[in-house]
């Protein structure tokens, strides 16, 4: 790309995209015609920098729009928002689902991940490119989070209003349909197709999905909605943050952080505002669990949302939601709107004097964003990579303020503890492990699903719900930054204790379970070849050595004993010093899985 800003325009099509985010420019110095005043003055400085945490956003309309990114465009966006081009061109070029090459309207993601793999997303490419015209980009990309009905295809027709479809589980006709006629295609099941467990009676955090409708707020408060927040309101800030406490409840994103004492720690600080955020940005290949909450129980999220603000003194929310979920988006945004109008939201959230908002902001396609520190980066307009710790978010987070931050299930767990109280809810689950605990399981399963359970049930207990299939070989925990464990393994119980004591980790919940039909070299170098993708290149540990694991795991996918060997010392030596010297988790992780293959399986003994 030839970088000239100054001598690209933009189309009238790529400033009505921006106007429509940003409002019309008020000076010849935003990009509006010159008057006199402007000779006179420069407008926009300070305010138009206020307002970079609009670049994203930005991006994102004029992508929506046309399909990509022009110069043009691009330099557009910087004038509005006194951004230096050649920073705004660093963030365009961070996100996979952006281009600033011309493309066709019309762009296909194809997943190529772990679960649509092993179900065949090779051969549905090959077919795919054979019938596609030249009026659709086909792009081979990471977890599109569809993992229950691999393999997966989401195409994207740009224009006013963007439209979308999904095809899962995805032959040659549904994709090419999808990306040809997006508005003909199959309309997607509905959330509770991906919960097997829909309409049990003992579910908790599920217990809605598929029993109401998501776009009814009247029929969430029906079924027990907006409970928990008046309760918050009963109890007090603080009583809210003993409550959370008492529970026992820890971070379901894998780092397993008690949520009382993050909510504890930001609530004490004295700088102001506070903020919250919700990282409802999961890409580890085989997690799926918040969208099916996004899609099929979205007021439990802005209820969450709300209890957790309260108690932490924050009055503006954002939720981080991955640019690969449409309709998660849609309901989403269905749900703030309609909490807004009916009181729930805004000012006076039901009448009690408490102010508070919840804004949604789009990710584009980058796993590392999946970091709290690169998450507020992102938001704020910058390159998603992740910041050095201290100062912690707690103290200095998004917009150097007191943030906490925790994914879309530790929210929604907050309802129920305020709603059955802290002892009810530590009674389940283990003494170091409380609650109930969300699965996304996938791969050679009968029924692949979010499933729920108690923490401290077996995998083998999960895995027999699902319908395992004969010829099991390996099981994945965690994901691409989890571990593989052996069939003989399976009496590993599912809480954070348990799966660390038996050497392996638990993650965000992922459980990827593969038979003998899929080829383990293979998996592990596509493993390998995601983490080189989402590597943001910050630090030299993981930018050099998710490179050097692949070219590895290249050299030796077919190779097995002493023609290996010196292959995977090498791989063991960039594992360390990955683990060791990378500044966030994804560096940190990238050679946990091919560690427990070799280690675990005897890959390539």
């Amino acid at each position: 790309m030839d970088l000239h800003f100054g001598d690209s325009k933009p189309t009238d099509e790529e400033r009505e995209a921006v106007d429509a985010l940003l409002g019309p420019p008020e000076s010849s110095w935003e990009g509006a015609g010159r008057s006199e005043a402007d000779l006179r003055w420069a407008r926009g400085g300070r305010p138009a920098r206020d307002r970079r945490d609009q670049l994203l956003p930005g991006l994102h309309a004029i992508n929506d729009r046309v399909g990509w990114i022009s110069e043009g465009a691009l330099d557009y966006l910087c004038r509005r928002l006194t951004v230096p081009p050649a920073e705004a061109y660093g963030v365009a070029t961070f996100y996979a689902m952006f281009s600033v090459r011309p493309r066709p309207a019309t762009v296909l993601h194809v997943c190529t991940d772990l679960a649509c793999a092993a179900a065949g997303s090779a051969a549905l490419c090959a077919g795919v490119e054979e019938r596609l015209g030249p009026g659709v980009h086909m792009e081979r990309g990471p977890c599109l989070g569809l993992c229950e009905r691999a393999p997966a295809a989401l195409a994207i027709r740009a224009g006013d209003p963007v439209r979308t479809a999904v095809a899962a589980p995805a032959t040659v006709p549904d994709a090419v349909l999808a990306a040809t006629a997006p508005d003909s295609a199959a309309p997607e099941p509905s959330a509770a197709s991906a919960v097997p467990q829909a309409g049990q009676a003992d579910l908790i955090l599920l217990k809605r999905v598929g029993v109401v409708d998501p776009s009814s707020l009247d029929d969430y408060r029906a079924n027990g909605g907006y409970t928990a927040l008046r309760r918050a309101f009963a109890l007090g800030p603080v009583g809210v943050i003993r409550e959370v406490t008492d529970s026992g409840l820890v971070g379901r994103g894998g780092a397993a952080f008690p949520t009382g004492r993050k909510w504890q720690a930001t609530a004490s600080q004295p700088d102001r505002p506070h903020h919250l955020v919700c990282n409802a940005d999961e890409s580890e290949p085989g997690t799926f669990k918040d969208r099916v909450l996004l899609e099929g129980d979205p007021y439990a999220l802005v209820e969450a949302m709300t209890v957790a603000a309260y108690a932490t003194g924050a009055h503006r929310g954002f939720v981080y939601l991955r640019g690969e979920y449409p309709r998660a988006a849609r309901r989403l945004r269905h749900a703030v709107d309609q909490a807004r109008a009916r009181g729930f939201l805004g000012e006076d959230v039901l009448g009690q004097g408490f102010a508070f908002d919840i804004e949604i902001r789009r990710g584009a396609g980058a796993y590392v964003c999946g970091e709290e520190t690169a998450l507020f980066n992102s938001i704020e307009g910058y390159r998603g990579e992740p910041r050095s710790k201290p100062p912690f978010p707690v103290e200095k987070g998004l917009f150097g303020k007191p943030t906490v931050e925790n994914n879309v299930e530790t929210l929604v767990n907050v309802l129920p503890v305020l709603t059955m109280g802290a002892p009810a809810y530590a009674a389940i689950g283990t003494a170091k492990s409380t609650g109930p605990k969300l699965f996304c399981v996938s791969g050679s399963v009968a029924r692949p699903g979010v499933y729920e359970l108690p923490f401290g049930a077996t995998l083998g207990e999960l895995l027999r719900l699902a319908g395992v299939r004969d010829g099991l070989r390996a099981v994945l925990l965690g994901g691409a930054a989890g571990g593989f464990v052996r069939p003989d393994e399976l009496g590993i119980p599912l809480t954070f204790e348990g799966t660390r004591e038996a050497g392996t980790t638990l993650g965000s919940g992922v459980v990827m379970a593969f038979d003998d039909t899929v080829p383990l070299p293979r998996l592990l170098l596509r493993i390998a070849e995601f983490f080189r993708d989402e590597s943001c290149g910050q630090c030299v540990p993981c930018r050099v050595g998710t490179v050097r694991q692949e070219e590895a795991l290249r050299r030796i996918v077919d190779r097995t004993g002493a023609g290996a060997a010196d292959d995977v010392a090498l791989l063991r030596d960039v594992g360390r010093a990955m683990r060791d010297a990378s500044i966030c988790g994804l560096g940190q992780t990238a050679w946990n899985a091919v560690e427990s293959a070799i280690d675990r399986l005897g890959a390539y003994r």
